[in-house]
């Protein structure tokens, strides 16, 4: 299915919408404080339209109400704002300013009586924002009603407007996708601003098949283009829209804004970022945020970068806000947790992420590797030329909590293999420090009895050492022989907690954990002894997922542990013949990895531009 073959730049407008006013989101489980607060009286708050009711005050100093004022001073070449909105009745509207600290100042007001439908305009410079703050309106009633709609922030436009193509990657989630493709297709604003929805579908179950899809490709019309391929991951799937907006002859400056399939979207972040993009001084990638779905209010970070020397991905930037309730205040200054200071990303989550094709031409398409750390490689491969991350605040969709997810999955493997060859691309690559982390890990793993998890490691050293060669068929073989390994492993297995095999549920005792060591290291070669010595506190017990940590879970002879997803456990059974022998294997491959480190960060450096190459990924697409 496809719609016109090129995208090209559009006529600017008067003037370039870069957010609108929103009072209430996309769905009833989103809270409207997150987009206006009403702090005094009574307010009726609708998507686009808010009625205050006399004697009443409505902030928008929250999450999708303000501007990001300080990112658009630093990235941008936009002087001022403007606000314009429609009123109707008789009230206040006042355009207010913070600092880096949070101070906040009023920049312009305006005070109607018993109008109707008047439009109501004010302009901020963009001019005292450099380490941080952002713009808001106020909204005060007296005595009598206020009628609030068409609110819309506004800059001067660009001489042409990019041209922008959305592209969803989706792997057997068909309604997870649909429900995506459907919020996109809801709001003909933001639609309007998109030219192409590629639809790259990579499962078995295709989302296709669906009677709802005819209904959903028909709301986007001619801008949807459904694309069928094999399983090359995110990085398959997402590269895939890259590939095709870069193949049309018009797209020499053209936006394309990845979109996860399974979150819950927010169409008002096409409307944020591509105008971010359109004003920027040089080309940046331009990172929406993640707001978690299981809670809504929570950011999940405001700006995050990788320790590669540690292989240490999602550190959060000094300043951003992490885990924050986003209608909460700050427990030591009693301020609203929100963004005022500026943080500079080291990459984005490609959850929601825009990257100019300008970039793309520079520094080629994303690395075939499956799954994880392609989006943290893309972010730093663009940096190392000069391109930088800019993770927008106000810019969020909703996508499933990290910390709901278990580490003891397949997908460490890809976590791990990718983080060494991120590492080898873009940073010293020392091999004592790498070295010892991965033992460290591997230690833990071991006396924690996750067997599988300890296999998975090594079996993600072991072809990270195999060299590029190995990333040549884009990861397929990869991802069906660690599942296959693991399954080798019956702690990886989940069970529901109502039927635990082996244990009659009398017999499991929940045994919380002690206070963390002080001093791991200690801890651990004692715990690795005693394991040796066949030495336990506990022969069996229930373990929360909370307090699964190695030094508590070592203690067990079986240990029924909580998955980190609260849908079931896994039973952990001491094996000390397993443990050593994975020990002396894991030494062996560790001291093999410190051994050949120069050479492979030689040999993947070498072959980052064949591996990157348009070719290369038309090889694995069989075009």
């Amino acid at each position: 299915m496809s719609g016109n073959s090129t995208l090209v730049e559009h006529e600017a407008p008067e003037k370039l919408l870069a957010q609108r006013g929103l009072f209430a989101g996309p769905s009833p489980i989103v809270s409207e404080d997150l987009y206006a607060e009403v702090s005094r009286g009574v307010a009726d708050r609708e998507r686009h339209r808010l009625v205050l009711h006399p004697h009443a005050v409505v902030s928008m100093n929250t999450y999708f109400g303000r501007f990001p004022a300080t990112y658009w001073q630093r990235w941008c070449v936009s002087p001022e704002v403007e606000l314009s909105v429609t009123l109707t009745g008789s009230g206040t509207v006042a355009v207010v300013a913070s600092d880096a600290e949070g101070e906040s100042r009023t920049v312009a007001a305006e005070q109607v009586a018993d109008v109707t439908r008047q439009v109501v305009t004010l302009t901020a410079k963009i001019d005292k924002f450099t380490d941080g703050g952002g713009l808001w309106f106020d909204l005060t009633t007296g005595e009598g009603q206020l009628v609030v709609e068409d609110a819309r922030w506004t800059v001067a436009p660009p001489a042409k407007v990019r041209p922008t193509a959305v592209v969803i990657c989706t792997f057997n989630r068909v309604e997870d996708c649909l429900n995506t493709m459907a919020a996109l297709a809801s709001d003909q604003e933001p639609l309007a601003l998109v030219d192409a929805v590629y639809v790259v579908d990579q499962g078995t179950d295709a989302v296709e098949s669906r009677p709802r899809f005819a209904e959903v490709a028909a709301a986007l019309g001619d801008k949807l283009r459904y694309i069928r391929q094999p399983n090359l991951g995110g990085a398959g799937g997402f590269t895939r829209g890259l590939y095709e907006v870069t193949e049309l002859g018009g797209a020499e400056h053209a936006n394309v804004l990845f979109m996860d399939d399974d979150v819950l979207c927010e169409p008002e972040i096409v409307i944020r970022t591509t105008a971010f993009a359109n004003r920027t001084a040089q080309p940046v990638i331009v990172g929406g945020q993640m707001l978690y779905l299981l809670h809504p209010n929570h950011l999940h970070v405001g700006a995050e970068y990788a320790n590669l020397d540690t292989l240490a991905p999602g550190q959060v930037v000094e300043g951003a806000l992490h885990d924050a309730d986003l209608t909460g205040f700050d427990e030591e200054t009693g301020k609203r947790n929100v963004q005022d200071r500026r943080v500079d990303a080291g990459y984005n989550g490609w959850w929601s992420c825009l990257i100019p094709s300008e970039i793309v031409k520079a520094i080629g398409y994303p690395l075939p590797l499956f799954f994880q750390w392609d989006d943290i490689e893309y972010g730093y491969r663009a940096r190392a030329h000069g391109f930088a991350t800019v993770t927008l605040p106000g810019a969020g969709v909703w996508h499933a909590d990290f910390h709901w997810k278990d580490w003891d999955d397949w997908h460490r493997y890809f976590n791990l293999r990718n983080a060494l060859i991120t590492s080898a691309l873009h940073s010293r690559f020392d091999p004592k420090r790498i070295c010892r982390s991965m033992a460290s890990q591997l230690a833990t793993y071991l006396v924690g009895m996750q067997y599988g998890l300890a296999a998975t490691q090594l079996k993600a050293i072991e072809d990270f050492l195999k060299g590029p060669e190995f990333l040549r068929d884009g990861g397929v073989q990869a991802a069906a022989d660690i599942r296959k390994l693991r399954a080798e492993y019956p702690e990886t297995v989940r069970h529901p907690a109502s039927e635990v095999p082996g244990i009659a549920s009398g017999d499991l005792p929940l045994i919380s954990a002690p206070p963390a060591p002080k001093l791991f290291a200690p801890v651990l070669a004692k715990r690795i002894v005693h394991q040796l010595l066949g030495k336990n506190v506990h022969d069996v017990g229930a373990v929360s997922s909370g307090d699964s940590a190695w030094w508590h879970v070592s203690l067990f002879n079986t240990a029924v542990v909580t998955d980190a997803s609260q849908e079931g456990v896994r039973v952990r059974r001491r094996d000390r013949e397993l443990a050593v022998r994975l020990g002396k294997q894991g030494t062996k491959l560790i001291r093999e990895l410190y051994r050949q480190a120069p050479e492979m960060q030689r040999a993947y450096r070498e072959a980052m531009g064949e591996l990157t190459d348009r070719s290369n990924w038309k090889r694995l697409y069989n075009l």
